[in-house]
């Protein structure tokens, strides 16, 4: 099978040849994963490496403000940005949210930096998107978030505090951040037509111990939101991908109940994130995406601990079919590369029991 056939079949419960395996890492990893396998075109070292990969479609927004550099810039939304470099990482660092000293609905609309969906580069990504095709890889995209952008506009203890205190200044905020990505939706639907597979949709509802906001409020603010985004996207026959970090076991039948086809990526050292538990309650429902620990196991544990865990993975949230194997969020600068192979072969290698 193609990797496009294994996992569309996966996540249609359909006969697959093996389990397929994604892969997320960071550009170091994916150099440390180059030099290993002596290939330096990433398409080639996916295909080389029996990796199922779902290919990104992220298009660069071109309205680059005068004075932003590499090192000091701002995101697609015009929050501040600061290249940090850290151990063998770099990563970008986000500044004081432009929308935090705001008190009045009104102000909104004098915020300068509101993006236009027609500044993307979306031609650069449609080469990107028929590369994919031709090595029978499917594709992610666009990346489109609610609260997660609003905290990094408003400042994070600011987007809690609305919550609770300015609920009609959240909706307000969250009205145009909802309309824009709708409208970049649109346009991703019209230029890449069938080379784009799944929605890419995100949220982090939960911290490392508990959720970020009531039930009630999620329903309020941010489901009703997801649910138009999902109904969008499968109007057009592409499949939702959403990801939230963190303990977010109360919000999955809400995700479920949004529309939701794939949920990413079960971080399950979280209470209520167990692996087994999950697939019991929520298994037939939703497709699950991840999963294989990267806080300790994969950069920290040894080929043998990788293997167990990965295999754990496999067992229970795979337990019944409609499991995509991938580390359980970006795979970090420095991680062994043995453990990533490990991973990788460990799901190459997976005969389920019911086979």
């Amino acid at each position: 099978m193609t990797p496009h056939e294994r996992i569309f079949n996966t996540i249609n419960r359909e006969p697959v040849d093996r389990v397929p395996i994604d892969i997320w890492h960071t550009a170091e990893v994916l150099d440390s994963l180059k030099q290993y396998a002596g290939e330096d075109d990433t398409l080639e070292l996916y295909r080389k490496l029996g990796i199922d990969k779902i290919v990104w479609l992220l298009p660069d927004y071109q309205d680059k403000r005068p004075g932003a550099t590499e090192d000091e810039g701002h995101d697609t939304w015009g929050v501040p940005t600061r290249r940090i470099h850290s151990g063998q990482a770099t990563y970008h660092e986000f500044g004081k949210g432009p929308l935090s000293d705001y008190e009045e609905i009104e102000e909104l609309d004098e915020y300068a930096y509101w993006p236009d969906p027609d500044k993307f580069d979306y031609a650069a990504v449609k080469k990107s998107a028929e590369r994919a095709r031709q090595f029978n890889f499917p594709t992610l995209g666009p990346w489109m978030s609610h609260f997660e952008i609003y905290c990094h506009m408003r400042g994070m203890e600011n987007a809690l505090m609305d919550v609770i205190a300015e609920p009609e200044f959240l909706d307000a905020a969250l009205d145009r951040i909802e309309n824009i990505q709708t409208a970049i939706l649109e346009r991703y639907i019209k230029e890449f037509g069938d080379q784009l597979d799944i929605v890419f949709l995100a949220d982090d509802m939960g911290t490392q111990e508990s959720q970020l906001m009531s039930i009630p409020a999620y329903e309020r603010h941010l489901k009703p939101r997801l649910k138009r985004w999902c109904d969008l996207s499968h109007a057009h026959g592409k499949k939702v991908l959403f990801h939230t970090d963190g303990a977010a076991r109360n919000f999955v039948p809400h995700l479920i109940e949004a529309g939701i086809d794939i949920l990413n990526p079960i971080q399950h050292v979280c209470p209520g994130m167990e692996c087994d538990a999950l697939n019991e309650d929520f298994g037939g429902q939703v497709v699950f995406h991840g999963g294989i620990e990267n806080q300790k196991v994969l950069p920290f544990g040894t080929v043998d601990d990788v293997r167990k865990e990965t295999l754990a993975c496999l067992e229970t949230l795979g337990a019944n079919g409609g499991y995509i194997p991938c580390s359980c969020h970006n795979i970090q600068a420095g991680n062994p590369v043995e453990n990533i192979i490990a991973m990788i072969d460990t799901v190459k290698e997976y005969e389920p029991a019911n086979a």
